[in-house]
C-alpha cells in the first residue's frame, strides 16, 4: 500500500514539474450539469416560446437538461444582465431577440451591460415577421386603409405596443415614417395585455411577432391588414406582405437567439452551436416551430452571427434616430 501510494504521488510531482495541474486531469466534459436558459420576459411570448421550445432538443442534443428560466422586467433588461453578469462556463445561457440585444442599447440612454463585449453571440435560432392587426370595427381592411384613415384623422388612431421602445413600437415607427402618417402609441407591459385591449376595443391596432397575434386573426377575432416577411405566411394566406401593398421598406421581422457571457470558452461555444444545429435540423421541432409561426435560423457560425448583430444595430439606429424614439 505505502509503495503505491509513493508511486501516486511520484506521478503527481512530475505532473507538477511538466506543468500540469494534477486537478487538470479531473476536468468533466462539458456539459455535465443542467443549463439555464434566461429568458427575459414572462411565459406567453414569441421570446418565451422559442426558448422553451429549443430547450428540449438542445437539452437532448447536449445530453443534459436545458431549463428555462423566466427573469422578466425593464423590457429584457433584468434578465439580459443577469447573465451578462454570470459565470462564463457554458450553464447561463440568454435566450434573446431583437429588442434585448438591439434596440435596448439604441435607447436606453445607459444600461448596465453591452450587447456586443459582455456576451459571445453563438447563433440565431429563429425569425418571425411583424403581424399587423386591427379591430375589426375600425373597418380597416388593407394596409392602404389604414394609411387613408390615418391622414383622414391625424394623431387619432392608437396602436399598442409592448414597452416603448421594444420592436413593436420601431416597427410601428418604420411603418409611420414610411407611409407619412401620424399614429399614437400606447405602451404595455406585455403582449397579452395588449392584444386583449385591442379585442376589447381599448386600441385601435397592434403590430407584433405573428405567432402571437395569428391565432386571433384566424378565429376572426381580429383582423390582419399586412405582414412584414418577403413572402405570405401559409398560416395565414389571407394577409398581403408589406411588399404586395407597396412598401417594401416594412419588410423585417424579430428574431431570437442564444448568447452566453463574455469569455465563454471557444470549445463550449463550438460545442453550443453545433449542438443548437443539431436541434434546429430535428424535423419534430421544424414542424413545431413553423406550425406555430416561427421560422427555425441557424447562423452558419458564432462569427456570421456577430456580423448579423452588427448589421442590425446600424439599420435600426438609422429608424429609431429617425423616428426619435426613447425607452421610457
Amino acid at each position: 500500500m505505502n509503495n503505491d501510494r509513493r508511486s501516486f504521488n511520484k506521478a503527481l510531482g512530475g505532473l507538477a514539474l511538466a506543468g500540469v495541474a494534477p486537478h487538470a486531469l479531473a476536468q468533466p466534459a462539458y456539459p455535465n450539469k443542467p443549463i439555464r436558459l434566461v429568458v427575459g420576459y414572462p411565459p406567453g411570448g414569441a421570446n418565451d416560446l422559442n426558448a422553451r421550445q429549443i430547450a428540449v432538443y438542445l437539452g437532448e442534443a447536449l445530453g443534459t437538461q436545458v431549463i428555462v428560466d423566466n427573469r422578466p422586467g425593464a423590457n429584457a433588461v433584468i434578465g439580459t444582465d443577469f447573465v451578462a453578469k454570470a459565470a462564463p462556463d457554458g450553464y447561463t445561457l440568454l435566450a434573446s431577440g431583437m429588442t434585448g440585444l438591439v434596440l435596448n442599447a439604441l435607447t436606453y440612454p445607459k444600461l448596465p451591460y453591452n450587447p456586443v463585449s459582455d456576451f459571445v453571440g453563438i447563433s440565431t435560432t429563429a425569425s418571425s415577421p411583424i403581424l399587423f392587426a386591427v379591430r375589426p370595427s375600425l373597418g380597416v381592411n388593407s394596409l392602404a386603409d389604414l394609411i387613408r384613415l390615418a391622414k383622414a384623422k391625424p394623431g387619432a388612431l392608437n396602436f399598442a405596443t409592448v414597452g416603448s421602445g421594444g420592436s413593436t413600437r420601431v416597427v410601428l415607427e418604420l411603418l409611420k415614417i414610411n407611409a407619412g402618417v401620424n399614429i399614437k402609441y400606447v405602451p404595455y407591459k406585455g403582449g397579452g395585455p395588449a392584444i386583449t385591449d385591442l379585442i376589447g376595443g381599448t386600441v385601435d391596432g397592434l403590430g407584433i411577432d405573428f405567432p402571437a397575434l395569428y391565432p386571433f386573426v384566424k378565429e376572426g377575432k381580429l383582423r390582419g391588414i399586412v405582414i412584414t416577411s418577403e413572402n405570405r405566411n401559409p398560416l395565414l394566406p389571407q394577409v398581403a406582405t408589406a411588399a404586395e401593398q407597396g412598401m417594401p421598406a416594412l419588410t423585417c421581422g424579430n428574431w431570437f437567439s442564444l448568447m452566453a457571457p463574455a469569455k465563454t470558452p471557444r470549445p463550449i461555444v463550438d460545442r453550443l452551436h453545433a449542438a443548437i444545429a443539431k436541434a434546429l435540423a430535428h424535423p419534430e421541432l421544424r414542424k413545431i416551430m413553423i406550425e406555430g409561426g416561427l421560422e427555425p435560423v441557424l447562423s452558419a457560425s458564432p462569427e456570421a452571427f456577430s456580423t448579423f448583430l452588427q448589421a442590425e444595430m446600424g439599420r435600426w439606429g438609422k429608424v429609431i434616430k429617425a423616428a426619435g424614439v426613447e425607452a421610457e
